[in-house]
């Protein structure tokens, strides 16, 4: 019964700036993990940046510096900072969420894509 919507993707030119935001919803007892992924075309997936319940980070080397992961517990929400983009960071942004649903199920669910593009 957990369901996650992604917003903020759009098209920005290089050295511009975009905030993902990352919703989840439904019966939730507790969200153990949060993370971006992405996926540019004729690539494979990679881990962008992760937060735990703890509030620890950890960020692929191509971002660090740029990008800033953060979470609003209150809200159920994770979001992603992205400054001084580059064409190299084009890609489908994907968000990930692991916990444990109202009837203590384990869960994880990923959100429906949004796509970033960074033109020169």
């Amino acid at each position: 019964q957990v369901q996650l919507v992604e917003s903020g993707g759009g098209l920005v030119q290089a050295g511009g700036s975009l905030r993902l935001s990352c919703t989840a919803s439904g019966y939730i007892f507790s969200i153990d993990f949060m993370g971006w992924y992405r996926q540019a075309p004729g690539k494979q997936r990679e881990l962008v940046a992760t937060i735990t319940s703890s509030g620890s980070t950890n960020y692929a080397d191509s971002v660090k510096g740029r990008f800033t992961i953060s979470r609003d517990n209150a809200k159920n929400t994770v979001y992603l900072q992205m400054n001084s983009l580059k064409p190299e960071d084009t890609a489908v942004y994907y968000c990930n969420v692991k916990g444990i649903n109202g009837f203590r199920n384990a869960f994880n669910r990923w959100g429906q894509g949004t796509q970033v593009t960074v033109s020169s």
